[in-house]
C-alpha cells in the first residue's frame, strides 16, 4: 500500500518524506450555502418555501470557472481547502432522494482540486440548522419532520429569515446567529441531539426525531464519501478528511430555568426572548420582551418590544397533509399543538409554565445539564456515529472533530475515542469586529478568557493598544489550542474558521479604496494564527459571487478575500514603487561566518513560464467584471487586504516548526526548527513566498546553516514562488526580507486599467 499523501503523527501532519507539513488553508466556497437553480440568494424571496425543487449544481462553482478559482488560490499560497457543502444539497428532494447530479459535480471539482495540489476535507455545513430557519444546512424538509411551519416564523419570529425580511437591504446585521436561541433552532437542535430524552413522543416511522433526523445527515455524508470512494481517484490522494457537523449546538439542553434567559447567552440582538416567550410566541400568543443592541463592550438592553403572532402559531396545523415526504407520524405526536405542551411542560389552556427546569436535568442520570456535560454526552454520541459512517468507507479519512463553539472540548484524553487520527477543529472569531463590523486600533476584549472566567470583572479583560490586541488574540487562540490539547489528548490543531468583515465601517473602502483598516484587522489575525501554535488554518472564506452590494449572498455577511468588484493583488509591488522601499538591496544575506555556509542563487534563473498560465490569463474572471452597484455604495476597487492574507508560510519542514512568522509591516519572514538529521537531498524545507512580498530582484536571505534556492514553478498546476532550503541538523532559523508597502492602499487609475496579464509581461512572465 502506498504510504498516505498527509498523516498524523502525534500532534503534526506529515508528508511521505516526513516533514511536518503547515496547513494554510481557505473555506471554499460562500456560495455553497445557497441554490443554484433557483438562484436564491439570502436577499431574494420568490421560490424560497419550494425548497424541495432546488438544485446545487455547479456549487460551489463550475467546472468552466474552477481553474480560475483554484488557480487563484494556488497563487495565494494556500494548499488546503475546507469544502462547503451542506445536507440539503445531497438531499434536498426528500427523505433518501440524493442528488446525484449535484455529487457527480462535486467529484468533479475535487478532481481539478487535485490536479492543483490542494489537501481538502469536507464540511458539512450549517448556520442555524438551515436555509429555512435563517441560515443552511439541512433541507426543508427536517423542519416539518421536526413539526414546525416554516410560513409562520416571520409572524411567530421564531426565526429571522433574510429572504423573507420585508426590506432585505434593511436586514439587522448579524442577527441571523440570534436564531439559536429563537423557537425553530431550539425545538430543532434539542430533537436532533437529545430527542429521545426530552422529546420521547417524537416518533417517525418509528424511530425517535434524534435518531431520524441523525440518522438521514450521516447517512447522507456516508454516501458521499461511498460516491467519492467509487469514483477512484480522489480518497486519500486529495481528500484527506472529513469534519464533524459545523457549529453544533444544544438547543434548550441545559436551560435551568425557560422563564429567564440563561447567563451564558453572550448574544443577543433585536427582540430577544426567553425560551419561555419564544414558546408562547410559537403558540401565538403576544409577549412584550427586551430588545437589545449590540455595542462595544456587548450586548445591552435598549428598551421593549410587544410581538403579537395574532393568533398564527409556528407549528403544523391539526389538518396538514403529513404524507407530503412519505413518513408515518406516530399518533401520539400532534399536529396543531406544540410539542413541549405535549410533554407537559406548560398548559395552553391557561398559559401556565409547570417546568421551567425539564431541560435543567439528565433524565436518565438525573445529574445537573450544563454545556460541558451536553458536549461529553450527547454531542459525542452524534460524533461517534458521524465517525463510524464515514470511516466504514473511507478508513484512512482524518476526522476533523469540531465541539461546540468556544465550549469546553469532550474530555477524551485516554480514552477509546482519542482516536490518533483526530483533529481539534475549533473556531475563532474577533466578535468586537465582526459584530460592530469596525475594526478598534485601539482596545479589544479577551472574550475567551471572560468565558472561562479568568477575570474578577470584563472590565479587567479590556486590552488597550494595537500591541495589546495582537497579542490578545494570540493568546486567546493559543489558550484555545491548549485546552483541545488538556481535554482531547495529543492532536493536530486547525482553526477551520477565522475572518474578518470586509464591510467595515459602513463600506468606508467601498468609497474610496481604503482597506487599511480591514488589513490591520487581518493582519492582527494572522498573527495570532502564526503565533498560536496551531498546525493549520482555513480561512474563512472565498465567495466567488461576493460584490460590494450584498457582501457574500447571505445574511448580510461580506468576509470574502475576493470580490468581483475588487482588483486581485499584482504579481509583484513594483505598481506601488513610490509607496514601496526595498526591505534590503542584496539578493543574498546570509551568515558567512558558519562553517556550514554555502551560496546559492535560484536554480531558475529563467522566465516564469507555467504550463497552464496562457489559460488563466486568458480567462476574464481573473480580473472579473464589476457588478452593477449603486453609487452610493461605491465603485472604488482595492486589493482587499490582499497583503496581509498573501503571505508567506512554511509548506514542508524537514524536522519541527519551532515558531514561525511575518511581519508584515517590516516585510519580514522567519522561521525557527529543529531537526534530528539534516535536510535530504529530496526533501528540503519549503516554505511559500509570494512574489507580491517578496520580488525575486529584491530578496534578503539569512540562513543558520545550509544552502538554498528560490524559484517560481508551476508543481501542482499553480504558479507559485519556494524557498527551498537545505539545512543542517539541530536548531535552525530562516530570516528573508522583502519590499515594505504601505499597507491597505487603493489603485489609482493607470494601476487599475493594467490587467495581471500586463503585470506578467512587466515582470519577464512569458504566456506559452
Amino acid at each position: 500500500m502506498a504510504p498516505l499523501r498527509l498523516h498524523i503523527q502525534g500532534r503534526t501532519f506529515r508528508d511521505t518524506a516526513n516533514r511536518e507539513v503547515t496547513l494554510r488553508g481557505i473555506n471554499v466556497a460562500g456560495d455553497a450555502k445557497f441554490p443554484t437553480s433557483p438562484n436564491l440568494p439570502s436577499n431574494r424571496s420568490e421560490h424560497f418555501y419550494d425548497g424541495d425543487n432546488v438544485s446545487f449544481l455547479d456549487r460551489p462553482f463550475s467546472i468552466d470557472e474552477a481553474h480560475v478559482h483554484f488557480s487563484r488560490l494556488k497563487r495565494w499560497g494556500y494548499t488546503l481547502i475546507r469544502y462547503i457543502f451542506t445536507w440539503e444539497a445531497i438531499e434536498h428532494a426528500g427523505p433518501g432522494k440524493y442528488d446525484e447530479d449535484w455529487i457527480q459535480h462535486t467529484i468533479r471539482v475535487l478532481r481539478l482540486a487535485k490536479d492543483y495540489g490542494f489537501y481538502v476535507f469536507m464540511d458539512p455545513h450549517q448556520d442555524v440548522w438551515s436555509r429555512i430557519t435563517g441560515g443552511s444546512g439541512a433541507p426543508m424538509w427536517t423542519v416539518y419532520a421536526a413539526g414546525l411551519n416554516p410560513r409562520s416564523f416571520p409572524a411567530t419570529q421564531a426565526a429571522w429569515v433574510h429572504n423573507t425580511y420585508p426590506d432585505p437591504a434593511e436586514y439587522p446585521k448579524m442577527i441571523w446567529a440570534t436564531n439559536y436561541t429563537r423557537l425553530a433552532c431550539q425545538v430543532i437542535f434539542t430533537m436532533f441531539f437529545a430527542g429521545r430524552e426530552y422529546a420521547p413522543k417524537a416518533i417517525i416511522d418509528g424511530k425517535n426525531i434524534q435518531d431520524y433526523l441523525q440518522d438521514h445527515f450521516v447517512g447522507a455524508c456516508r454516501h458521499l464519501a461511498q460516491r467519492i470512494q467509487e469514483a477512484g481517484d480522489i480518497e486519500n490522494d486529495v481528500i484527506i478528511g472529513w469534519e464533524s457537523m459545523n457549529e453544533p449546538n444544544k438547543g434548550l439542553v441545559g436551560f435551568q430555568d425557560l422563564s429567564v434567559i440563561p447567563a451564558e447567552q453572550k448574544l443577543q440582538k433585536g427582540p430577544s426572548p426567553t425560551a419561555w416567550q419564544a414558546i408562547l410566541l410559537g403558540s401565538g400568543r403576544s409577549c412584550e420582551m427586551d430588545t437589545w443592541e449590540f455595542g462595544g463592550l456587548g450586548p445591552y438592553k435598549s428598551g421593549t418590544t410587544l410581538v403579537d403572532p395574532k393568533g398564527e402559531m409556528a407549528w403544523l396545523p391539526a389538518d396538514y397533509d403529513d404524507s407530503r415526504y412519505g413518513w408515518k407520524r406516530d399518533p401520539g405526536w400532534k399536529l396543531g399543538e406544540c410539542i413541549w405542551a405535549q410533554h407537559g411542560l406548560w398548559d395552553p389552556s391557561n398559559d401556565t409554565l409547570h417546568k421551567k427546569d425539564y431541560f435543567a436535568k439528565d433524565p436518565e442520570s438525573g445529574l445537573k445539564v450544563d454545556y460541558e456535560y451536553f458536549t461529553n454526552k450527547w454531542f459525542m454520541t452524534y460524533y461517534r456515529r458521524h465517525r463510524e459512517a464515514l470511516t466504514s468507507v473511507h478508513s484512512d479519512a482524518i476526522m476533523f472533530c469540531q465541539p461546540p463553539v468556544m465550549e469546553i472540548p469532550p474530555s477524551l484524553k485516554g480514552t477509546e475515542d482519542d482516536d490518533p487520527n483526530m483533529v481539534f477543529s475549533p473556531h475563532f472569531y474577533d466578535g468586537v469586529t465582526l459584530m460592530m463590523k469596525k475594526w478598534n486600533r485601539y482596545w479589544n476584549v479577551d472574550v475567551f478568557g471572560i468565558l472561562r472566567g479568568r477575570y474578577l470583572s470584563p472590565a479587567f479583560a479590556i486590552k488597550v493598544g494595537e500591541t495589546a490586541i495582537r497579542n490578545c488574540f494570540r493568546d486567546q487562540l493559543s489558550a484555545i489550542r491548549r485546552e483541545g490539547t488538556d481535554y482531547m489528548g495529543n492532536h493536530p490543531c486547525v482553526f477551520t474558521e477565522i475572518g474578518i468583515p470586509y464591510d467595515m465601517d459602513d463600506k468606508y473602502a467601498y468609497k474610496n479604496g481604503d482597506y487599511s483598516s480591514q488589513s490591520a484587522a487581518m493582519d492582527a489575525n494572522h498573527f495570532a494564527l502564526e503565533g498560536c501554535g496551531a498546525n493549520g488554518y482555513a480561512l474563512w472564506v472565498y465567495t466567488a459571487m461576493n460584490n460590494h452590494e450584498w457582501g457574500d449572498m447571505w445574511n448580510g455577511e461580506d468576509l470574502s478575500i475576493f470580490s468581483v468588484d475588487d482588483k486581485p493583488l499584482p504579481v509583484s509591488p513594483n505598481s506601488h514603487a513610490p509607496n514601496s522601499q526595498l526591505a534590503n538591496n542584496s539578493t543574498v544575506s546570509v551568515d558567512r561566518s558558519s562553517p556550514a555556509f554555502s551560496k546559492s542563487r535560484s536554480s531558475n534563473n529563467s522566465p516564469v513560464s507555467p504550463r497552464d498560465l496562457k489559460q488563466t490569463l486568458s480567462t476574464p474572471s481573473l480580473s472579473p467584471q464589476r457588478s452593477n452597484m449603486a453609487p452610493e455604495i461605491g465603485s472604488k476597487p482595492g486589493f482587499r487586504a490582499a497583503e496581509a492574507f498573501v503571505r508567506p508560510s512554511p509548506i514542508a519542514t524537514a524536522g519541527d516548526v519551532s515558531s514561525y512568522g511575518f511581519d508584515l509591516r517590516n516585510c519580514t519572514f522567519t522561521l525557527a526548527l529543529e531537526c534530528k538529521e539534516a535536510a535530504t537531498e529530496d526533501a528540503p524545507t519549503e516554505a511559500f513566498l509570494p512574489e507580491y512580498h517578496f520580488p525575486r530582484d529584491a530578496i534578503g536571505v539569512e540562513v543558520s546553516s545550509g544552502r538554498w534556492t528560490i524559484s517560481v514553478d508551476d508543481e501542482d498546476g499553480g504558479m507559485i514562488q519556494r524557498l527551498r532550503w537545505w539545512h543542517d541538523q539541530g536548531q535552525q532559523s530562516l530570516t528573508v526580507k522583502g519590499v515594505k508597502t504601505r499597507q491597505g492602499t487603493s489603485l489609482g487609475e493607470d494601476e487599475e486599467a493594467t490587467g495581471y496579464l500586463e503585470q506578467c509581461r512587466q515582470n519577464g512572465c512569458h504566456v506559452m
